[in-house]
């Protein structure tokens, strides 16, 4: 199994951006040294003084300065506040910084109101599959320089290295994005700690519709990975505490109070107790939206997971507040997988 991280630069309580970012390229280099595929980082507007997350475009060129291996992407820029052409170039500059190990992960989601009304998207269209599919064909296009002669943009051209240029794939959380990655035959990453209902769905979606590509970039068959909250400490009980900090933050998220992240004694708290800690084996049907448990426990639900979803690939997400902790979860799941340095 290949392990792979994607993190979204929470500020730490009585913390800055400043200090959101340092934890970011800790996570980035020790991911490096864990011998973890890839190294995404997200985008989120409006919630600064929580998420500090919200330019992967710049936090990526700081990245691969602090980096020498490991690929570092996007996970996700979101298509629908920005130009396609603009996006390429961004990921074109990144490639020239980081040649060979880019990632562009391409998705789409409003955020709050006043702040999709600051960035100036349109928060409805009339065809919202067919405008982000046109959006990112339009980015891969620009990247590979593939527009043909007479078009208008086939004479713009952007920076790039020699190993490049950046690799897209398509992110989201439901079918539609699925069947959107599958029809460009474009790579598919899968957001399961948001809509965990989907995911067995959304893959038989992208496999249904694949195409084998006809834009640059794409591949000859469907390849996923599946992004997964997890979190791991040296025993199943233990771990469940620290997931306590997941679930409590998601019930806060469906009272509308986002971006906020309690401790795990205030998680604890408002849940009542402790939760049960995740069963080694999950029933069929059964994709929790958090899980957690020791090295071995862990390692076998990430392995269920995959195997449902037919990828060899996990992305790890995780809700903690404390960073020493959330180094120690990835530190112990690469040993609970096995994970080697290539």
């Amino acid at each position: 199994m290949q392990l792979s991280a994607v993190d979204l630069s929470p500020i730490p309580r009585g913390g800055t951006a400043t200090d959101a970012y340092a934890n970011t390229v800790d996570l980035a280099t020790q991911a490096e040294s864990l011998g973890f595929s890839r190294f995404w980082v997200a985008e989120h507007h409006g919630m600064g003084e929580r998420i500090a997350g919200v330019a992967p475009e710049v936090l990526l060129g700081h990245l691969a300065g602090e980096t020498d291996s490991i690929r570092i992407g996007s996970g996700a820029v979101l298509l629908n506040h920005y130009s396609p052409f603009k996006v390429a170039e961004q990921f074109g500059t990144l490639d020239a910084l980081a040649p060979g190990r880019v990632d562009a992960g391409l998705g789409r989601a409003n955020g709050p109101p006043a702040a999709d009304d600051a960035l100036e998207t349109k928060r409805h269209v009339r065809d919202p599959d067919a405008d982000h599919a046109a959006k990112i064909e339009a980015v891969v296009n620009h990247l590979y320089d593939a527009y043909p002669d007479g078009h208008a943009y086939s004479d713009l051209t952007i920076p790039a290295s020699g190993d490049g240029p950046a690799v897209p794939w398509v992110l989201g959380s439901s079918p539609s994005s699925a069947t959107i990655a599958g029809e460009l035959g474009l790579r598919y990453c899968f957001a399961g700690f948001i809509r965990p209902q989907f995911a067995v769905h959304s893959f038989a979606e992208y496999r249904e519709s694949f195409e084998a590509s006809s834009i640059p970039g794409g591949v000859a068959q469907p390849e996923g990975m599946v992004a997964v909250n997890a979190v791991c400490a040296e025993t199943d009980a233990a771990a469940a505490r620290l997931r306590a900090v997941a679930e409590a933050t998601y019930k806060r998220m469906e009272r509308g109070e986002l971006g906020t992240t309690p401790t795990v004694e205030e998680a604890i708290d408002e849940l009542g107790g402790v939760p049960e800690p995740t069963p080694s084996t999950l029933d069929e049907d059964e994709w929790p939206r958090a899980i957690s448990g020791s090295p071995s426990t862990i390692a076998g639900l990430l392995e269920q997971l995959a195997d449902r979803v037919g990828v060899e690939e996990i992305m790890l997400q995780h809700v903690l507040p404390d960073h020493d902790d959330a180094l120690r979860s990835h530190e112990l799941i690469a040993d609970g997988v096995g994970l080697t340095l290539p």
